[in-house]
């Protein structure tokens, strides 16, 4: 690319501009920040280097020195200087990086921003913002930069005082990396201190791998020491780490604010020698959802940085983990595509999902409220593992907590060994009832008879619940699981003789209304029976497949039936028992329709044909008002 010879001047997005005022005038309170998130982005170009070397040896270059990240300070100038030895950026890529909001992530950041000034400092390196975070002590921000394998001539500067523009121009820079220098604003003389700084680095950026250095304080001396420890945290004894240090690592790991709710460090030897270092977050990062966000866990080969996970460390419902691990038997020049046929990788990946489960049953077992916090946040997500991971399904629906109808609020705190743990003498399925909310679930009429016998029902109102239940293959603990809204009710021992005989005996007393309500309901309701679930409503929507769930059947249909819906009626209700009375009724078509759509409405599916719903209900009102007229 040819060099620009001439200074350019340029505006910032309006979502950037409105950032770099936020960080001037608003986040004031936690201005240590800035060191930190600096640091943190001078270390990853560092390790972007090092991964590009692999694929491009001659990004070397002639002198090279080991990587390091310099801090230091002129008091007489009023600057902060912090450079780096890492990849360095182009003039496309400065532009792209600094002043797009499409790599920055500010307008997700804006979006999340709470307006208490310490919560929403957490946010800057979560969303990809740190270097902005410069402009809470800067006036003026000066980056100079050359990417490796570019000219000497090729050096672009950067310059801005965060009010809305900043100028590039083309420097000769005879060294690779980037160097940044902070006017600071009238005020913040007491950072430009070499203990001050050296407090600053030890406290947030202790463990980065990289060497942090300062010139010595001593005048006479032009020598440089290293602040941090400038070693991989992961590969140090656990016996010489703090939970502070581990703490540490994991907010610059994870740029999260917040401690872990756990972690589980482990060195393996045998076979396949590595390291693992995996924390469980406490809270859910923004993009949990989206799908090619970037995962969580780094591999590193020999402390190496190599790259990010994109799926072969770690599935897909264990996303949330955050982490490293080290390995000593793969090549310096893995590839995404090497990792997949890896038997290395396989046994690291079963290992380090094994832990991880371990972690959160150990969780659960001895810190229920720490669980709850964990449940709250990923639970939805390790739901999804009880279908992509079969070898680990049981260790994982172990984990699964729900709703029931015993349950005081709607916390989903039940586990299913809970459940089996105290279900009703002569009970032999586990029973659930899938419904498109839990508020949905709980006000259900399929759950009226179970209600009635206080027989708990799990409350599954999450999407991935139907793949929990099928995932499953129906089963837990030798008991099959059986939806409350499918098929035949089956209450096996449950129901006596005398509940069984009266079934049976209304079945036969209401089989002409049976044969009416079908035929009226032709091409509606598959079939019409009389039911022993209900014992308030009149009527309700089951499917009639004893497999196909109800809430799997309404991905299939675009009114939310299964495909084969079934109306079933209470017989023991007053309006079911007058139709069956008067079955000369010139509105039984009309009463038909109006208890199939009511159920249909209560089963959260929806009605074909509102108008002629609402039309039919008014005219049977205005018919009983006529009627109850003296």
């Amino acid at each position: 690319m040819t060099a620009q010879t001439t200074e350019e001047t340029f505006t910032f997005q309006a979502e950037v501009a409105q950032l770099l005022d936020l960080m001037a005038h608003s986040l004031y309170s936690n201005k240590e920040i800035f060191l930190r998130e600096l640091i943190s982005n001078a270390s990853d170009a560092i390790d972007r280097l090092r991964f590009e070397r692999f694929s491009h040896p001659e990004l070397a270059e002639d002198g090279d020195d080991d990587p390091r990240i310099r801090v230091g300070y002129d008091r007489d100038a009023g600057t902060i200087t912090i450079s780096d030895n890492g990849i360095g950026m182009s003039r496309d890529e400065v532009i792209g990086n600094i002043g797009t909001i499409a790599r920055s992530g500010t307008a997700e950041f804006l979006r999340n921003l709470s307006g208490d000034q310490r919560g929403d400092s957490a946010l800057i390196g979560q969303f990809g913002v740190g270097f902005y975070s410069a402009f809470v002590v800067a006036e003026r921000v000066v980056l100079t930069t050359r990417r490796a394998g570019a000219a000497a001539a090729d050096g672009v500067r950067w310059s801005s005082d965060g009010r809305g523009e900043y100028t590039l121009e083309s420097v000769e820079r005879p060294e690779r990396g980037t160097t940044i220098v902070l006017h600071l604003r009238d005020g913040e003389d007491e950072l430009l201190n070499g203990h001050r700084l050296r407090t600053i680095v030890q406290r947030y950026s202790d463990h980065v791998s990289v060497p942090i250095v300062m010139p010595s304080e001593d005048a006479d001396s032009t020598e440089e020491t290293t602040v941090n420890q400038a070693s991989a945290l992961w590969a140090r004894p656990k016996g010489e780490l703090t939970e502070r240090e581990y703490h540490d690592f994991y907010r610059h790991l994870s740029n999260d604010f917040t401690d872990p709710l756990a972690y589980v460090h482990a060195k393996v030897e045998g076979r396949y020698e590595y390291t693992l270092l995996l924390y469980v977050p406490s809270q859910a990062p923004y993009d949990l959802w989206v799908p090619q966000a970037r995962r969580g866990m780094r591999l590193h080969v020999q402390r190496i940085f190599i790259l990010e996970d994109s799926g072969q460390l770690m599935p897909a419902y264990l996303r949330f983990v955050r982490g490293v691990i080290d390995s000593s038997d793969l090549p310096l020049n893995v590839s995404r595509e090497i990792l997949q046929g890896s038997r290395a990788v396989d046994h690291i990946r079963s290992s380090a999902v094994k832990r991880v489960l371990r972690l959160l049953k150990d969780m659960a077992a001895n810190e229920p409220e720490k669980y709850a916090t964990f449940w709250r946040n990923f639970g939805a997500v390790l739901k999804e593992g009880i279908a992509d991971d079969y070898a680990n399904r049981d260790d994982i629906a172990e984990l699964l907590r729900f709703t029931t109808t015993r349950s005081a609020t709607q916390e989903a705190d039940v586990s299913l060994r809970d459940y089996v743990g105290r279900m009703k003498e002569g009970q032999d399925k586990i029973y659930y009832l899938l419904a498109p909310t839990p508020a949905a679930a709980s006000a259900s009429p399929h759950l009226e008879v179970f209600r009635e016998k206080g027989i708990e029902v799990l409350l599954l109102g999450e999407a991935v619940d139907n793949w929990v239940v099928t995932g499953l293959v129906q089963e837990f603990d030798g008991k099959r699981l059986q939806s409350v809204a499918q098929g035949v009710p089956d209450l096996g021992d449950l129901e006596d003789d005398a509940e069984k005989e009266a079934a049976e005996k209304a079945g036969t007393e209401f089989a002409p209304l049976l044969e009416r309500l079908k035929a009226e309901l032709d091409g509606q309701a598959h079939d019409v029976r009389v039911t022993t679930r209900l014992t308030t409503s009149p009527a309700c929507i089951v499917g009639d497949e004893a497999i196909t769930d109800l809430a799997l059947a309404q991905r299939l249909r675009g009114s939310g039936l299964p495909n084969r819906p079934v109306l079933e009626i209470n017989p023991r209700h007053p309006l079911i028992e007058r139709l069956n009375r008067r079955q000369d009724d010139p509105r039984l078509a009309d009463w038909a329709h109006v208890l199939f759509n009511q159920a249909v409405l209560t089963s959260g599916a929806l009605v074909e044909d509102p108008a002629a719903f609402v039309g039919r209900l008014n005219d049977l009102l205005v018919a009983l008002a006529a009627d109850d007229t003296p």
